[in-house]
């Protein structure tokens, strides 16, 4: 009995067997070689980066303290950053709709346009924003319609998959009610599909607000209107002062959607 008592006492409880406890450090080691392997293919210049906190710092004294002097042009690209995200947001509703309806699988018509519509949808959110607005500055010229068009092709893959989910979750009995009384398609969606996903349109179109906003600063990088192309034309001229006051600018503009956004997300959900 004594013997057995101890050599209960001696046994130490693992959360892994041998087996599982080799897989997880084969897949360390390989998840280190997949690491390395990209850190080193870049080729970071490493004295750049031991550098740049004294880089930091010199750059900051250039922006301390920030210059307040052009603060109205800068008030007016930042209303026109607004304008650019709601406008883009708005024309994105009218198409986001129907793809996110024949890309759900409960209400699409047939198989070809439910793999159109995820095909419309991958496509839109394949493509980053500011990739986009190359390609409507190179089509329209530089201006505010190449960033409201780049905004509103990349949200369309956003809102429309989020719809098309919130579609596929609907409680199919009101459908099939309808459908059961003879009802026309154009009724069943209107009086059995749309109640059901009208919170959730609101809260994607809210969300997709926000993010456009913070989008919209940076399209005047390319060209595409808004507050980027002060801020372009700042650091092209060194004006590293007035750099800062449209980077706090851009901050508060962000705070202030978010704080937008969270409280209609809060009466709307």
């Amino acid at each position: 009995m004594v013997d057995h008592a101890g050599a209960l006492a001696d046994r130490v409880w693992r959360r892994y067997d041998p087996k599982e406890r080799l897989i997880r450090y084969a897949v360390l080691l390989v998840t280190l070689m997949v690491v390395y392997w990209a850190v080193h293919d870049i080729d970071i210049f490493w004295p750049w980066v031991w550098d740049a906190p004294t880089q930091i710092s010199r750059l900051g004294a250039r922006m301390w303290p920030p210059d307040p002097s052009r603060l109205g042009p800068i008030v007016g690209a930042m209303i026109e950053t607004v304008h650019i995200a709601t406008l883009a947001t708005l024309l994105t509703i009218f198409i986001a709709l129907p793809v996110s309806y024949i890309a759900a699988q409960n209400t699409t018509p047939n198989r070809f346009c439910l793999w159109l519509g995820r095909f419309i949808l991958v496509a839109s959110r394949s493509v980053n924003t500011i990739i986009w607005a190359l390609l409507f500055v190179a089509i329209f010229g530089p201006g505010v319609l190449a960033g409201i068009l780049a905004i509103m092709f990349r949200s369309i893959g956003f809102i429309g998959k989020l719809m098309g989910e919130a579609i596929e979750e609907i409680d199919r009995r009101p459908v099939e009610a309808m459908e059961a009384t003879g009802a026309s398609k154009l009724k069943v969606i209107a009086y059995a599909v749309v109640p059901q996903v009208i919170p959730a349109f609101f809260a994607i179109v809210i969300l997709r607000w926000d993010i456009n906003i913070r989008e919209s600063t940076v399209l005047g990088l390319v060209g595409a209107g808004g507050i980027g192309v002060l801020l372009q034309g700042s650091i092209d001229t060194f004006a590293w002062p007035t750099v800062a006051t449209i980077l706090i600018a851009i901050i508060a503009l962000v705070l202030i959607g978010e704080a937008i956004t969270g409280l209609l997300r809060s009466k709307v959900i």
